[in-house]
């Protein structure tokens, strides 16, 4: 069913608001790398203190770019830009942190300016948080409480969607488009999923979701992007994009992976992630803004504002691919090779199981009839409560065993038999 107040919203705002943006700031016509050092510098500055998800960093960092979009002209879809929640992080409680966290996800929201088209939208999200000083998730424990900045994971991301912002206010798309800096990130992707749980606007509507996470150490002109097979025309696409760009362009098919954008492809959303690769201060207290390429963060963000005019020209919508991925060797241990393709809803919630985001196509979890949504209860007649008793039980097994899986799908109680697949 369509939703009405966002139909409402985006009649009675269109051009008027777009074209309050584009006057304040009409010379925006390429990415600007000093403003995007500027920003990078200020959200991973010690005054912020790593940006850890319900700490004052982290409120200081989403009211900052709030303000942002507010002097773009840009709409609030949430009182003041911000769409509180209570991060709830089976991760971190199991490491002895808080089991509940305040924080909120910034939404800010440019109508687009074709009356036929502008009820559709194009999300351009980051995450705003890094660890802050804990140690949950860091890989560098010996240092302790320092302060692990997070400049390319993901102040980086963030400085991309606020410019993004700048840029398309000022020239808007057809269709709209919605700004967010999603909190929680680094705790299993807790906001982006609260935020297509609690979307201002119908999932449905979403056409397409940019997501930028680790964009600011551009080397040797190589760009790995992520999603790639989430639509049919997804190739396309990017490489006209690139073609006044030049980047050495990787291109992966998956649409899930560890960030925010595989909470919007598990919701059948074509995705795209931009990544400039991993390094040696990751999730360390070295991450900091003096290793930043700012230039390179900005050839990247024209690529983007490029992929989101390319999908705006289109008059009709892309066309999702639930793509069947090439199983990476990572895992939730060291040496499991045992395979299934759920991809697990890591936050923690009242209900005992652990809830599925999404399954892999053509995974054994697919292969079985699991689906998104499901929640597994028992695996391999061992009771799941949570993420961390999941774990266990799935890699209790070996790759070939064939074990019962039982799931709550409503409130009904299935269960399949799956053949574990290998990794890699």
């Amino acid at each position: 069913m369509p939703n009405l107040r966002f139909i409402a919203l985006v009649a009675l705002a269109g051009a008027g608001a777009c074209a309050g943006a584009a006057s304040r700031d009409g010379s925006a016509s390429a990415p600007d790398a000093a403003r995007v050092r500027r920003d990078i510098e200020y959200l991973a500055g010690d005054a912020l203190a790593g940006r850890g998800t319900g700490t004052p960093g982290n409120d200081s960092a989403a009211g900052w770019a709030a303000r942002r979009y507010a002097a773009l002209g840009l709409l609030p879809m949430a009182p003041g830009y911000l769409q509180s929640f209570t991060a709830r992080s089976a991760m971190l409680a199991h490491s002895g942190g808080p089991a509940e966290l305040k924080s909120q996800n910034v939404v800010a929201f440019l109508p687009g300016s074709d009356p036929a088209l502008r009820g559709q939208a194009i999300v351009i999200g980051a995450h705003i948080d890094h660890l802050g000083r804990s140690t949950a998730g860091a890989l560098d424990p010996e240092a302790r409480d320092a302060i692990r900045n997070g400049a390319d994971d993901n102040a980086s991301g963030s400085a991309a969607v606020l410019e993004l912002a700048r840029l398309l206010s000022a020239r808007p798309l057809r269709r709209s488009v919605l700004f967010v800096n999603f909190s929680g990130e680094e705790l299993g992707l807790l906001g982006s999923q609260h935020f297509v749980e609690h979307s201002p606007v119908p999932v449905d509507s979403m056409i397409a979701m940019l997501n930028f996470d680790m964009v600011g150490r551009l080397r040797d002109n190589a760009l790995i992007v992520y999603g790639v097979a989430t639509a049919r025309e997804m190739p396309a696409v990017l490489d006209s994009a690139n073609r006044s760009i030049g980047l050495a362009i990787r291109g992966v098919g998956d649409g899930f992976g560890p960030s925010d954008h595989s909470s919007f492809y598990a919701r059948n959303v074509p995705v795209l992630h931009f990544f400039t690769n991993t390094h040696e201060d990751y999730h360390r207290a070295t991450d900091d803004a003096d290793k930043i390429n700012a230039e390179g963060a900005a050839r990247v963000i024209a690529l983007a504002e490029r992929v989101a005019r390319e999908i705006d020209r289109r008059d009709s919508r892309l066309t999702f691919v639930r793509a069947a991925a090439p199983v990476t060797t990572s895992g939730a241990r060291s040496g499991a090779q045992v395979y299934l393709g759920s991809v697990p809803d890591m936050a923690g919630g009242d209900t005992p199981g652990l809830r599925l985001t999404g399954v892999r196509a053509g995974s054994p979890a697919d292969s079985a009839g699991i689906k998104a949504g499901d929640i597994v209860v028992e695996l391999g007649g061992k009771a799941v409560t949570d993420l961390q008793s999941y774990s266990d039980a799935l890699y209790s097994f070996k790759p070939g065993d064939v074990v019962a899986i039982v799931v709550m799908r409503g409130t009904e109680r299935l269960t399949m038999r799956v053949r574990l697949g290998q990794r890699g």
